[in-house]
């Protein structure tokens, strides 16, 4: 469990660095860029070695009405990153689409997995989310985009979302539960 805890907290401190320090990370320009990167995935390898190997109280798991939750709002929450990346009309709602998204990923992935290493891994990378909004809204204001926002950039964003979803569940299922029910 050590090593699922260890992740979460570089996760937490590589990406709040810049928040918590800028003058410190300005000052290493793209060495900077390089050594958070670094630290990044070096979390993400302590994430899924400490979650696969993490034990701890299992509460609930999976049911087909949580599994059909859980695709929803991880479709949403693909459509929110494709529609950050492509500033669609969603940019001119909220100022962290990208955020929310990740947000909406580990709160419908907490639904399905009712168990302790679950809770620290999904719980941790929520709230993660959540500070690192205050985080960016404290630095600095924000200035709403006014568009245009073509619909093509929408349907693209949409479009983009279904193939991201399926071809995720088809590398979730190879390498860890089937994440479409049924199978």
């Amino acid at each position: 469990m050590l090593i699922l805890i260890l992740g979460v907290a570089l996760w937490w401190a590589a990406h709040l660095y810049k928040r918590v320090a800028p003058a410190s990370r300005a000052s290493m320009g793209e060495r900077g860029k390089g050594m958070v990167t670094g630290l990044l995935v070096l979390s993400i390898i302590l994430m899924v070695i400490g979650y696969r190997g993490a034990e701890g109280a299992f509460f609930w798991g999976p049911n087909p009405a949580l599994v059909g939750i859980n695709n929803l709002l991880v479709l949403v929450a693909l459509y929110l990153f494709a529609a950050s990346g492509m500033k669609t009309r969603v940019t001119a709602m909220t100022r962290h689409p990208m955020l929310w998204g990740f947000a909406l990923w580990a709160g419908a992935h907490l639904l399905v997995n009712g168990d302790t290493p679950s809770f620290i891994l999904f719980g941790g990378l929520l709230a993660w989310s959540f500070v690192e909004m205050v985080a960016i809204n404290r630095a600095s204001p924000w200035v709403r985009p006014t568009g245009p926002f073509p619909a093509r950039k929408e349907a693209m964003a949409a479009v983009g979302a279904v193939i991201v979803m399926i071809v995720i569940g088809l590398i979730h299922g190879w390498i860890g539960p089937w994440p479409f029910g049924g199978a």
